[in-house]
């Protein structure tokens, strides 16, 4: 039996989960335009090049926002109803990533030859990467917006800015990219934050005015210190892994040339578009109702589950349709010419099952403002994937990428879930530990399946998928309980099938 408060958290996370996930859908959908054209224009060496530059400006961004978007979101939920709080938080969030963004764009300028001898060993890309330091700061503006919003649980208007921005830079940066080619890369980087920056204050100034107080330096440092201490966590976790995924594409680079980066980048693009999909539409109501309840370990464990339930539910089939097609999805959204980049697909997607489960856990450790052993679990993944890659690239090629992704989730969740059960009392429910092994080894079954016969594993992968969906569904059902036109129905048809759900209350 599911109990009332199991009930109301569940149809909230679900609510959420449909508001967030149907924005992602689009934008996803705009994503693939957009990589299509682009690959289509540029090619993998293209591709390759617009990674590099798309990791320098996340990691510097990284650096200068010292986690403060994430943090702030911790602040601001913590912050409601307490009027003259949210206000300072308001102020100080947005001074902090206007100063910290300014710096950083001047820092890259300065440096933008020996970057580009880091990165390319030349300077003819110079003076892009130096602009590169402008779509740093604007990418901070946007993010201290799009923070208030998630604080204050504006999911509507947090999806209106991802779709809307999404469009219009994607509209913007294409023409560039059409018009100048390689050359209006840069162009395209830079488009993309000033549309969302533009879209998210439009929806920013419609929310309640802060409260009108200048604060003094003692009372900014106040409220800027506790943000910054638990976003610096944010901030070195990203920054290894930023930092990492930069390297692993320069090694690429020098090792087997761009056209290898590219084959590298479309896997991993393909597979960090899907999971931050499902993980964006997750995160933007668990993460501030998780900080509520934290020290409610009951409540928090509880609530822990049912999030790994329903990423698991809803994403584990998805992850199975893509192992088996995933040489017509590489095809589809790139081109025959990508065709090395199916295999890191299929092992990085098996890698995902294990990152679905260990996110909803890895969360606890962040809505208890634990910044260093936050820290310290994000860089286990990165210290497996990229020693693996540095050891193995010369010896095994490219494909070391994939196996060395799903050793590192596999790694990473076992460390989390230690953590979480040291922590916070945690424990896998039953349906939790059913989910994850039944969508690995199925998971790791049409892997070996694909290897051995690509066209059997193309016909299985969706077979299977629909059974698993069938069950998800079932128990997103016994979450939702019978409240809707829709639901009553699907409640019907499983009983009809002699499967009935058990009622939620």
């Amino acid at each position: 039996m599911i109990s009332m408060s199991e009930l109301s958290s569940s149809r909230g996370l679900i609510k959420s989960m449909l508001v967030i996930g149907s924005a992602q859908v689009v934008n996803i959908l705009i994503s693939i335009v957009r990589m299509k054209v682009l690959a289509v224009l540029l090619g993998p060496s293209g591709v390759g090049l617009l990674s590099i530059y798309n990791s320098l400006q996340v990691m510097v961004q990284q650096t200068a926002g010292l986690g403060m978007g994430n943090s702030g979101v911790r602040e601001i939920a913590s912050s409601r109803g307490e009027e003259a709080t949210l206000s300072r938080v308001r102020h100080v969030l947005f001074a902090a990533h206007l100063i910290q963004g300014t710096l950083a764009m001047i820092a890259v300028w300065l440096l933008r030859e020996r970057i580009a001898i880091w990165l390319f060993g030349d300077t003819l890309r110079a003076t892009e990467v130096g602009l590169i330091g402008i779509a740093i700061l604007l990418s901070l503006l946007a993010s201290a917006q799009t923070a208030l919003l998630q604080g204050l649980r504006k999911i509507g208007d947090l999806g209106r800015v991802t779709v809307i921005g999404a469009f219009v830079g994607t509209l913007a940066g294409l023409a560039a990219v059409w018009l100048q080619g390689e050359s209006g890369l840069i162009w395209f980087i830079l488009v993309q934050p000033l549309a969302a920056v533009l879209i998210a204050l439009h929806y920013t100034r419609r929310l309640p005015k802060p409260m009108a107080a200048r604060l003094s330096l003692v009372e900014t440092w106040e409220v800027w210190k506790p943000m910054a201490k638990l976003g610096a966590a944010f901030m070195l976790g990203g920054l290894a892994t930023v930092a990492t995924l930069l390297l692993v594409r320069g090694l690429i680079s020098k090792e087997l040339g761009l056209d290898a980066a590219g084959y590298f980048a479309a896997a991993w693009g393909i597979t960090m578009t899907y999971v931050g999909f499902l993980l964006g539409a997750m995160g933007a109501d668990y993460y501030p109702r998780l900080t509520e309840v934290i020290h409610d370990k009951v409540a928090a464990v509880r609530l822990m589950n049912d999030q790994a339930q329903l990423g698991l539910a809803i994403g584990g089939p998805v992850l199975l349709l893509l192992i088996g097609l995933a040489p017509w999805v590489i095809t589809l959204l790139y081109s025959s010419a990508f065709e090395p980049a199916v295999t890191l697909l299929q092992w990085q997607t098996v890698g995902n099952v294990f990152k679905l489960a260990s996110w909803a856990i890895a969360f606890s450790i962040i809505a208890g403002a634990r910044s260093k052993t936050f820290f310290f679990t994000e860089l286990s993944f990165n210290i497996v994937f990229l020693g693996m890659v540095f050891v193995f690239l010369p010896r095994v090629g490219l494909e070391v990428t994939a196996y060395a992704f799903v050793l590192g989730y596999l790694v990473y969740l076992t460390i989390v879930y230690v953590l979480a059960r040291s922590i916070h009392g945690f424990r896998w429910q039953a349906l939790s530990l059913g989910l994850l092994g039944l969508h690995a080894s199925l998971g790791v079954a049409l892997l070996v399946l694909a290897m051995m016969a690509p066209f059997a594993a193309a016909v299985a992968s969706p077979l299977l998928a629909a059974a698993t969906g069938l069950f998800g569904l079932r128990i997103v059902l016994s979450k939702v309980g019978k409240h809707g036109r829709l639901p009553i129905r699907l409640y019907g048809i499983f009983a009809r099938l002699g499967w009935p759900i058990q009622s939620a209350v």
